[in-house]
């Protein structure tokens, strides 16, 4: 069955055997966001984690990507999330605290913050900036109505 939009709005959850997805190639806005950092720290989202945010602006449904930083010796608030964190440490040395427990990082290496897990991260010089890009699956779970973030002592 070939489906179109007058048989699309007749389906229900017994035809799910009719529909065939069938992926096709939709060219996005962009392809490249130049000069990331350039762009700006996004005041709003920086201001809330106390550390500076550089959004990598792409047309992407299931995953994104921040550059996030760390002041010398900042150490963030705790939050938590409904969805899956990768850091890869561009530069600095540091510690990110996971459900009470430290792994410590370096530039070069790769950190998983898993779902719902409290953490924070610090930086552990006095005198240089930590760097870092951050690959989440956020906007899947946006698009799907369940992403949730909680800051320690703002939701709770």
């Amino acid at each position: 069955m070939k489906t179109t939009a007058a048989t699309k709005e007749q389906l229900s959850s017994k035809d799910f055997h009719q529909t065939f997805a069938r992926p096709n190639y939709v060219r996005p806005e962009k392809f490249i966001h130049k000069n990331v950092e350039q762009a700006g720290v996004h005041n709003q989202f920086s201001t809330e984690r106390k550390h500076p945010v550089f959004f990598v602006d792409l047309p992407t449904r299931n995953v994104s990507m921040t550059i996030g930083g760390l002041l010398p010796g900042q150490l963030t608030n705790k939050h938590r999330h409904t969805y899956e964190t990768v850091l890869f440490v561009i530069e600095g040395k540091g510690y990110t605290e996971i459900e009470g427990e430290k792994v410590e990082w370096q530039a070069g290496d790769a950190v998983y913050i898993p779902v719902w897990a409290w953490h924070r991260h610090q930086n552990l010089s006095d005198t240089e900036p930590a760097k870092y890009i951050a690959c989440e699956n956020a906007p899947q779970l946006q698009h799907l109505g369940v992403a949730l973030r909680e800051e320690e002592g703002r939701d709770l």
